[in-house]
C-alpha cells in the first residue's frame, strides 16, 4: 500500500532521514518507535505528503509522490484524501469555533453533500462519546478531550489511512486507553493505522509489527508483535523508549 524506498530527508541540512526504507501493508497496525529527534515524525509527515522527499521514492497505491505531484493540487488531493493526520500537539490541529464545526470542516473541504456532512458529524459525535461536547470552543476542553476532537476531524472524512504522531503523550491513562480501543475499532474495520509512540506496553495489544528508528535517522529494525514479545531483552528495550 505504502512503499517508501531509500528515503533521505533533512531541514537545512539537518539530517533527518538517512536511506530509510518501509513497506506498510494494507490493513496493518505498524507502529514507528525510537528516540526523540531519530526521524518520527518526519516520516510520518512524509507519507502523508506534508513534504516531498530531498531522495529516495515514496510510492502510494499507484501514485507516486514526489515534489511534482505535491505541487499540483489535483493530484495532491488524491493522497490527501485517502491519508489522515493526527499532531502531536492538539492545539495545531483544532481552529474551529465548536467542536461540531471542527468535525464538519474536512467533509465540507471534500465538497460532501451538507445532508452528509452533517450524518458524519453525528456519527463521529456518538462513536467517540462526546456528544456532549458538540458545541463547546476546542480550546477551552481538557487535553484528552482534544486529542478525541483531533482524531475526530480526521474520522469524519473517512480516510484509508490513519497516521497519528504520539497521540497518547501528555494523556491520563483514561484517555490513553479510550484512545487504544477507537485505534482497535477502526482496524478492525479494514483502516490501515500507523503511529509513532513510546508506550509499547500501551499498543502491544493493537499492533502488528514495530519499526525502530536510531539516532542515525535510520530504521535499525522491523519486528512483529510476536517476535517482540518473545524476546524479553527486546521487549525491555522497547519499553523504556
Amino acid at each position: 500500500m505504502l512503499d517508501l524506498k531509500n528515503a533521505f530527508y533533512n531541514y537545512e541540512g539537518q539530517l533527518a532521514l538517512n536511506d530509510v526504507s518501509l513497506e506498510v501493508k494494507t490493513g496493518e497496525t505498524l507502529v514507528i518507535m525510537g528516540p526523540n529527534g531519530s526521524g518520527k515524525s518526519t516520516l510520518l509527515k512524509i507519507l502523508t505528503g506534508f513534504f516531498p522527499l530531498k531522495g529516495g521514492s515514496y510510492q502510494f497505491k499507484d501514485l507516486n509522490v514526489d515534489k511534482t505531484f505535491l505541487d499540483d493540487p489535483k493530484q495532491a488531493a488524491k493522497l490527501y484524501e485517502q491519508i489522515g493526520f493526527v499532531f502531536q500537539d492538539s492545539d495545531v490541529q483544532l481552529f474551529n469555533m465548536s467542536v461540531r464545526e471542527e468535525l464538519a470542516f474536512g467533509p465540507q473541504q471534500l465538497g460532501l453533500p451538507p445532508a452528509e456532512v452533517e450524518q458524519r458529524v453525528a456519527d463521529c459525535l456518538k462513536l467517540l462519546a462526546i456528544e456532549r461536547l458538540a458545541d463547546r470552543v476546542p480550546y477551552h476542553l481538557s487535553g484528552g478531550e482534544k486529542k478525541l476532537v483531533a482524531i475526530g476531524s480526521v474520522l469524519t472524512m473517512n480516510p484509508e489511512v490513519f497516521v497519528l504522531d504520539e497521540p497518547f503523550n501528555g494523556l491520563s491513562p483514561y484517555y490513553r486507553t479510550l484512545i487504544v480501543e477507537l485505534l482497535a475499532k477502526l482496524n478492525q474495520s479494514g483502516k490501515t493505522i500507523i503511529l509513532s509512540s513510546h508506550h509499547f506496553g500501551q499498543i502491544k495489544d493493537i499492533c502488528d509489527r514495530v519499526a525502530l528508528f536510531s539516532e542515525q535517522h535510520q530504521i535499525q529494525k522491523i519486528m512483529t508483535k510476536a517476535e517482540i514479545l518473545n524476546d524479553p531483552a527486546e521487549l525491555a528495550h522497547l519499553s523504556v523508549l
